[in-house]
């Protein structure tokens, strides 16, 4: 079992966590690893960026004035602060459909200030206030950009699932058939691939051309604009107190990162020096995402991404306090991931 992680209460192991990592290089070729870098993983919301790739390359966008704030929010897995539920409301105006045409529900907020707020008022979520409204809403947006109808968008034989899954596929360099598929919990196909493959989704968007006087591909320009418009808008993707945010504002712009459910995480990391761009993913075995988070700054600190204080910032979620309802210290968390140089 490739243990990265010990939770002690005093001096007893109390919980291991068992994950893997994959680090590639701006060929995609696994370069560090820890566990299985191959492990099939359901990517879950990690996978929103090329979601909306698909959904970008539809001229969705344009046609009805979609700016980057809302193509951050079409990654998002937000905490239904009222910023994010008041832009998908927004979204849905601009292309020209209703709250009920969305097929995702409403649930309990990811954030507990938000939930606590709800409470407070007897509010009932709809389908806005899910975290994944903004992809749901571009979505609509990407079906009628294609001609095709809005009613049950989201099942996989829909014209723009189609385009999703071959988007997806491409991006990670696979064949269609080398990426599964099952339902997310706001109802969309959800992919799985090999971890190292998710790392490569996010190095090509760390690697992306913005510049729109180059020859550049039109897809690398894709990939830029979603770069650019997560790390521009991070309090869109996620929310107050999230990791996310908190991470791409540390890194202001060097690097993006997303969270997938179930512990799953990607980043996406910019060229600097001699070093060119890179791509991490991470999967942990029983889906903590506690875990996930401190694994993730460690990794960082491994592979010295960024500047000291950039990681210090992070510092709370590497080393997370665990007291208890008297605010007495009662254990700590270890990380140990040894990343192991992959020889190619």
């Amino acid at each position: 079992m490739n243990v990265a992680a010990t939770v002690y209460r005093g001096d007893l192991v109390e919980n291991t966590h068992a994950a893997h990592v994959a680090v590639v290089d701006a060929e995609g070729r696994v370069i560090y690893a820890f566990g299985d870098p191959s492990r099939l993983t359901l990517a879950r919301s990690a996978a929103k960026p090329a979601q909306a790739l698909a959904v970008l390359e539809t001229g969705a966008l344009d046609r009805f004035g979609f700016d980057d704030a809302d193509l951050a929010l079409m990654c998002a897995s937000h905490n239904s602060e009222p910023r994010h539920i008041e832009r998908t409301r927004a979204m849905l105006a601009k292309a020209h459909v209703t709250e009920a045409d969305l097929r995702c529900g409403g649930h309990a907020p990811l954030s507990d200030a938000v939930w606590k707020e709800w409470i407070r008022r007897d509010f009932t979520p709809t389908g806005v206030c899910s975290n994944c409204s903004g992809k749901h809403a571009g979505m609509l947006a990407g079906a009628q950009a294609l001609g095709a109808a809005v009613r049950d968008y989201h099942l996989p034989e829909h014209p723009l699932q189609v385009r999703v899954k071959r988007t997806v596929a491409e991006l990670c360099d696979l064949p269609e058939d080398g990426v599964q598929w099952a339902i997310d919990g706001c109802n969309l196909p959800t992919p799985a691939f090999p971890l190292d493959r998710l790392a490569r989704l996010f190095m090509k968007m760390a690697d992306a051309d913005a510049d729109v006087n180059s020859e550049t591909a039109p897809r690398s320009k894709a990939l830029a604009r979603i770069y650019r418009a997560m790390t521009t808008y991070p309090e869109l993707v996620a929310g107050e107190g999230r990791f996310c945010t908190a991470l791409m504002q540390a890194f202001d712009g060097d690097l993006v990162g997303k969270v997938g459910a179930d512990a799953s995480y990607a980043i996406g990391v910019r060229a600097t020096g001699t070093r060119g761009s890179l791509g991490i993913a991470i999967k942990v075995e029983d889906g903590n995402t506690a875990v996930l988070y401190a694994i993730v700054t460690h990794v960082l600190g491994q592979l010295d991404i960024g500047h000291e204080t950039q990681r210090a910032q992070l510092a709370a979620y590497g080393n997370p306090p665990m007291r208890n309802t008297m605010g007495i210290e009662t254990g700590r968390l270890a990380v140990s991931v040894p990343l192991e140089r992959v020889q190619f």
